[in-house]
């Protein structure tokens, strides 16, 4: 991710005189709290089973460098805004820009409205589930198989916490694994570095404005706005769950990001910040008592008055994110209780989310289509006993 170039904290040494390796699962259990909710498609069952921001650790493995080297079939490069980029296919509408004391960052070069794609990316590479070798080296071997754009675009990305006592031009495979921790983004079962969608600074909370989802047919991530964008206002992602206290939230990124974070909620006067945190902290507590329905430890009306609270909040906050998710779980409640109505109008609520966070054209739209026109055919209908449940009411 974009940040201020500047050293991390030493590490001891080993004998090699090099860093210690990182473990490769804490490599993708860090890649894997970089990204947002729907970075994987029908993730909705986690908030059933309460497992919303727990993703187990996967160990990685390389099975043949060569095989997982994605070639590079976007340019690296901003066009000039407004252009059409011949091999993207549409318009970008930010630039890239300097900005003091933060690195770089995506500025809006027009108004972009809510639901606009705003990136669409392959990665210069992805690391597979599975490796033998070491995290140096397989970054080394893969950067190396990159055409000279794809090499030139890695080694403008930003990097923290590379070790003091390294000369960064002595050990440049240190500096390369470096920002690939920095950097990388969960791309479905592997990670994935992706030179444009790396610009996009943090935002917590009410002050992100755009998320990214990987489509696992297409190869891609993409990256759609959350909500209407002004020109000349910056392109904020999340880099973690900011469902916590501000000072959680800033312990986090500056350990792992190497910044404290100044967005305009970590910036709000204290009393403002308490009543925000209260927020975030109760709209955590309300997902966890939505995901008992899971476990029957509430019944069906119970679980949609919890949806129709956490909304509220959220609207309170300016907490937007995980909304198509959110409606799509109340969906599956209705129609596990044969609600006809409520499912019809969940799915509905479910379509208009999902379209603004990840796509019309998304796997997400499409399946829930049938329930929108036919709510019996939804997957989960009559699973549990026949009850109204409730439909949005409005929101």
């Amino acid at each position: 991710m974009p940040v201020e170039r500047r050293k991390g904290k030493s590490k001891s040494k080993n004998d090699s005189g090099k860093r210690p390796e990182k473990n490769y699962e804490e490599i993708k259990a860090e890649a894997e709290d970089t990204r947002p909710l729907y970075i994987k498609p029908l993730r909705g069952a986690l908030i059933i089973t309460g497992l919303l921001f727990l993703v187990n650790g996967v160990v990685f493995a390389i099975w043949g460098t060569a095989t997982y080297l994605k070639k590079i079939e976007e340019v690296t490069s901003t066009p000039t805004p407004g252009e059409v980029d011949s091999k993207l296919g549409y318009r970008q509408p930010f630039e890239v820009l300097d900005l003091p004391g933060r690195g770089k960052g995506l500025i809006a070069t027009r108004d972009i409205e809510q639901g606009e794609l705003l990136i669409k990316e392959k990665p210069l590479f992805v690391v597979p589930p599975q490796i033998t070798t070491s995290p140096t080296e397989l970054v080394a071997s893969l950067l190396g198989q990159l055409p000279v754009e794809g090499r030139d675009a890695f080694w403008n990305l930003s990097y923290v916490n590379f070790p003091r006592e390294l000369v960064p031009e002595e050990h440049p495979d240190e500096v390369a694994l470096a920002i690939f921790e920095t950097n990388a983004v969960s791309a479905g079962d592997s990670v994935g570095i992706f030179p444009r969608m790396a610009r996009l600074n943090h935002g917590c909370s009410g002050a992100f404005n755009s998320v990214y989802s990987w489509r696992e047919r297409e190869g891609a991530l993409y990256v759609h706005a959350l909500k209407p964008v002004k020109k000349g206002e910056e392109l904020l992602t999340v880099y973690t769950n900011t469902k916590q206290r501000r000072s959680d939230r800033r312990a986090y990124l500056e350990r792992h990001y190497g910044f404290r974070c100044a967005c305009r909620v970590c910036s709000l006067e204290d009393e403002s910040s308490r009543q925000s945190d209260n927020r975030l902290l109760a709209i955590a507590e309300e997902y966890q008592k939505f995901s008992g329905w899971g476990q029957e430890q509430i019944d069906g009306r119970e679980a949609i008055e919890t949806v129709k609270r956490l909304w509220k909040i959220e609207d309170e906050e300016g907490y937007w994110s995980e909304r198509g998710q959110l409606a799509a779980d109340a969906a599956w409640v209705a129609a596990s209780h044969s609600d006809g109505s409520a499912t019809k109008q969940w799915a509905e609520l479910a379509v208009k989310w999902f379209t603004f966070e990840l796509g019309r054209d998304s796997e997400q739209v499409v399946n829930l289509l049938p329930a929108v026109n036919h709510p019996q055919k939804h997957t989960a209908w009559a699973q549990r006993g026949a009850m109204i449940v409730g439909g949005p009411d409005g929101l």
